[in-house]
């Protein structure tokens, strides 16, 4: 072999070798994901103050799946866009639901939870529907679909919706009779209620079938992507009827 020969041979597994070095120094960053932790049984924190819910369960076995490291930070609700926004985070999972208007700024993945919202009311309550609420005080997390529902029902400024920062403190609002209903999404409001035999659900047919996605920022496809064959793979794999079963207590029967 020529010395010229030799030393592109030499070249080429040089640049080989750091090819394979540069990816697997990309396939170990840990990448952080950000979490609101006061969504039981999506992500709250259990009595040893860990982040554990279905979100996490969920993140957790896509990660696996697609052989990459994860943090999960608990994140006020408030905050958790602009974590994504300023680089703080890498990805946001935390009950979001995909709408045209978040498509405008992010990313989302495939839906992994199908989604509506639902009512909360106190046990004796004669509200049927959403347009019952009709001059009555209304509970909604601060910037979520409940409060889009609530804000073109009854119109943004109304004085009778109430704004709080987290769905724990919109029940305990209700409970309280600080309010006449709050409105949330369906997963979340249902365990809320079932501990509290005070107060019950109210479903609105009215209401569309939503779905929470996985955030990322604007044009991050290769995450985007990461994350859509991870899902599909803990979908196919059955674990993700097993994580649903260990959160909601009932057997997966969607698609």
């Amino acid at each position: 072999m020529s010395i010229s020969r030799r030393i592109a041979t030499l070249g080429l597994g040089l640049a080989a070798s750091f090819g394979v070095s540069l990816a697997a120094h990309a396939q170990a960053r840990e990448l952080t994901v950000a979490s609101s932790a006061t969504y039981a049984p999506f992500a709250f924190e259990n009595k040893d103050k860990q982040i554990v819910g279905f979100d996490i369960d969920i993140i957790n076995a896509i990660a696996k799946q697609q052989n990459f490291k994860i943090k999960v930070v608990n994140t006020p609700w408030s905050g958790i866009f602009a974590a994504l926004n300023n680089g703080d985070v890498d990805l946001v999972i935390s009950g979001v639901t995909i709408n045209d208007k978040r498509r405008q700024s992010y990313d989302f993945s495939a839906p992994y939870f199908a989604a509506h919202q639902l009512i909360a009311v106190a046990k004796g309550s004669t509200v049927a529907s959403l347009k019952d609420l009709a001059g009555k005080k209304i509970a909604v997390v601060n910037a979520s679909t409940a409060d889009d529902v609530a804000s073109r029902e009854f119109g943004k400024t109304n004085a009778n919706i109430r704004r709080f920062e987290s769905t724990p403190l919109i029940i305990s609002e209700l409970a309280g009779g600080g309010v006449d209903a709050a409105i949330g999404d369906n997963g979340v409001i249902a365990y809320r209620v079932s501990q509290n035999a005070a107060l019950k659900t109210v479903e609105d047919p009215s209401f569309p079938e939503e779905g929470f996605g996985i955030v990322v920022k604007k044009g991050d496809k290769a995450l985007q992507d990461k994350l859509n064959a991870g899902l599909a793979a803990v979908r196919a794999d059955g674990s993700y009827g097993e994580i649903y079963k260990k959160w909601f207590a009932k057997e997966y029967k969607g698609r």
